[in-house]
């Protein structure tokens, strides 16, 4: 891990809203405003202009009116690469459209703090290997030095802690604590069981939904509302992308507002008459109770992983925008038999804790460019944090009994990362020079179930192998979750070139291109 010069950021890369803190010269996390005065940025990209992209708040305003260059939950779309987008004579995908939302949120805090260089980006901790790598991509092309990618749960925890005196200034007691992280985003949701003791963090089990977010509320909302419109004899809202948007943002605003009051209503214009629907709390409870539901099994589901009960739960910490829905407060609170911990700014908790976490990064590399006081760095130098993989790792193997393919998992889910295992193989021929496999993610027996992150290719074997000879292969989780396979012939020795030819994602030579196409366009 190597940092460049430039200041060093914690950025919260949302479905819906973006955010990026730093630690200040006292040692504080402070969210950057952005440009426009707002803690956060609206994830919304208008591609209007082949020299110039909007970002943000301008760019969420004209989607009513310009549906198809406005592009909105790219988050969702990480790791997918049939997702393309026609702009000027390039072609980009989720990676690019990323890295604009990424390089608006640099640009807006380097009039803040000054030139950023180095920065932590979350992920869901249920993103797997290919969105990973896709939001490192982002990060590459958005002219950021991704030192490191964590979960959102992760940083959440960390900076519960902070405000509860378990780092920086204040003390710090030695007893057991374990918590719950309730994320529910815009898209994603997660749910991490993290036990820390004194300055160590340990993980104990995750698990979500990343297409699943507080947009699936709101989308509930429009659908009702477009019918009411149908059975007043208007025309379906639905079937026209102006309209449909300028719902969205209608229906956004009344779910926002139920927050607050048993009842809303919804207006539009259509043709030349201006129509309304009545919307009550009790209606948006019953049509999406089953979404809540869908959190609630997945909540109690990780606890069970966790080997623990509701109970021993010391604190329910809800971050993201769409906790702030009574429903999930009062979902929470039946599940774990306490009032949930809603201290933490649901919107800013996540770049804060990433922006605690490349502190620590920076403590325990002793860099000369990090800013927080002596005494507190070498608190954070003391921070351990052992976080888990959230999705089965294996390969394609044939069962010997019934003759078919199967996925067979070498390093199971939850298990403490970094880790590694080993297998070994055997060449099928003499002097054979390559060995592929194929490497699964997921914890089904089939593979057809599971997602095939690419093949594995093990070549310059050394030559004159016997048949049968042994190779050696190891596959690992890294720290930021992504995965890694090396190889070794045991016969000699020898280290074989081993390369995973991924099903998707961006060639480091795609990175540097779209980087060049980012940092000479315009962004607002």
């Amino acid at each position: 891990m190597k940092f460049l010069p430039g200041k060093t950021v914690g950025i919260d890369l949302g479905t819906t809203f973006s955010a990026i803190a730093y630690l200040n010269d006292d040692g504080k996390p402070v969210t950057i405003q952005n440009r426009e005065g707002g803690m956060i940025t609206p994830s919304v990209v208008w591609l209007g202009d082949p020299r110039r992209v909007v970002v943000g708040p301008k760019a969420y305003q004209a989607a009513p009116d310009h549906p198809d260059l406005v592009i909105q939950g790219i988050k969702r779309e990480m790791g997918n690469e049939t997702f393309k987008f026609e702009y000027g004579d390039v072609t980009i995908g989720p990676e690019a459209i990323s890295a604009m939302i990424l390089r608006k949120l640099k640009l807006d805090a380097e009039l803040v703090i000054g030139p950023v260089g180095n920065a932590v980006v979350t992920v869901p901790a249920y993103f797997n290997d290919s969105r990973r790598k896709a939001t490192q991509d982002a990060g590459a092309i958005a002219g950021l030095n991704v030192v490191e990618i964590i979960n959102e749960p992760t940083a959440a925890t960390l900076a519960f802690a902070w405000t509860m005196g378990q780092l920086g200034l204040g003390t710090s007691d030695n007893e057991s604590h374990t918590v719950l992280v309730y994320d529910l985003g815009g898209g994603t949701f997660d749910v991490t069981v993290v036990r820390h003791q004194g300055n160590e963090f340990r993980v104990l089990a995750t698990d979500g939904d990343v297409r699943l977010g507080g947009i699936d509320w709101t989308r509930r909302i429009a659908d009702d509302v477009a019918q009411k419109f149908v059975e007043q004899g208007e025309v379906d809202v639905r079937q026209d992308p102006h309209q449909l948007e300028t719902l969205m943002q209608r229906c956004e605003v009344a779910k926002r507002a139920l927050s607050g009051r048993p009842r809303t209503n919804v207006r539009m214009k259509i043709g030349e008459k201006n129509v309304v629907a009545e919307l009550t709390k009790d209606r948006f409870e019953q049509l999406t109770s089953d979404l809540l539901q869908r959190t609630h099994d997945t909540t109690l589901s990780v606890i069970e992983q966790a080997s623990l009960k509701p109970s021993d739960v010391e604190r329910f910490i809800l971050v993201g925008g769409s906790t702030r829905m009574p429903a999930v407060l009062k979902m929470i609170k039946e599940l774990g038999g306490k009032e949930p911990y809603t201290d933490l700014s649901p919107d800013e908790a996540v770049a804060q804790g990433a922006a605690i976490h490349a502190a620590i990064l920076q403590a325990k590399h002793h860099d000369v460019s990090a800013t927080v006081p002596k005494e507190l760095a070498e608190r954070l130098e003391s921070v351990q944090q052992i976080n888990v993989n959230s999705h089965s790792l294996g390969i394609l193997a044939r069962d010997p009994k019934s003759g078919r393919d199967i996925n067979s998992v070498m390093i199971q889910r939850n298990t403490a990362i970094p880790c590694s295992t080993q297998q070994r193989f055997v060449t099928r021929e003499a002097n054979q020079q390559r060995v592929r496999i194929r490497i699964l993610e997921g914890d089904a027996p089939e593979p057809e179930a599971c997602y095939e992150i690419g093949q594995c290719v093990i070549s310059e074997l050394p030559p004159n192998l016997p048949e049968r000879s042994p190779i050696e292969v190891t596959y690992s989780f890294d720290v930021n979750g992504r995965i890694e396979v090396h190889a070794r012939d045991v016969t000699g020795g020898r280290e074989a070139r081993t390369e995973i030819v991924r099903s998707s994602g961006l060639k480091p030579m795609d990175v540097n291109q779209l980087a060049g196409v980012v940092a000479e366009l315009s962004v607002e």
